[in-house]
């Protein structure tokens, strides 16, 4: 008996080719993930009440296309980049770069990722559709804000952290995950999982 292996949207953009080393095809799209991530970081988008960066969006987007696997890969790859020195956070170089700035006041926010990206993958390899993609992208931000904000009241306390880094941007949050999701159902879902999809 064999299992099926499970088609992402990046398989499609993408394909695996027969012969071709499928290790470097994965190490290619990890790396070009974390450069998605990278630029995702540095767009600020004007909102109310807070500006917005895209970065939240492009992790879910990772986890979606790529699973959870590659999703969770690609993440840490980016972590690891920015661990190493380069500038690719919000913020970065001006409030610091690498260890130092990733064990600073918005680093459990930078952990949540990886969990994110986990969550939103899954989302994907379970072939769920909306409603429950939404639920699971909701999930997926949970898992971004609990550490964040864990890590942010060491800082300033738990009535600040709540105040600083979380109710100015819930809102920003949450068009960007539905329109995260909207986009993944209209345009990168693949197409061939029919009616086996989960509502």
């Amino acid at each position: 008996m064999t299992l099926e292996r499970t088609v992402f949207a990046i398989d499609r953009i993408w394909r695996p080719r027969a012969g071709a080393p499928e290790g470097l095809r994965v190490a290619a799209l990890a790396v070009l993930g974390s450069l998605l991530l990278w630029a995702s970081a540095k767009i600020q988008v004007p909102f109310w009440p807070v500006p917005v960066t895209l970065q939240t969006a492009a992790v879910f987007l990772i986890g979606l296309a790529c699973g959870p696997r590659l999703g969770l890969a690609t993440v840490a790859l980016y972590l690891a980049e920015g661990a190493a020195g380069l500038p690719v956070f919000a913020g970065t170089p001006e409030k610091g770069v690498g260890l130092p700035y990733m064990l600073g006041p918005t680093g459990g926010y930078l952990a949540g990722f990886l969990a994110a990206a986990w969550i939103a993958g899954r989302a994907a390899e379970l072939r769920l559709r909306l409603p429950a993609l939404v639920g699971m992208l909701l999930l997926a931000s949970v898992a971004i804000y609990v550490p964040g904000l864990l890590w942010l009241s060491t800082f300033v306390g738990p009535e600040k952290a709540v105040q600083l880094g979380l109710l100015p941007f819930v809102l920003g949050d949450l068009v960007k995950l539905l329109l995260v999701a909207f986009v993944y159902e209209a345009a990168l879902r693949p197409k061939d999982e029919g009616t086996s999809s989960r509502h």
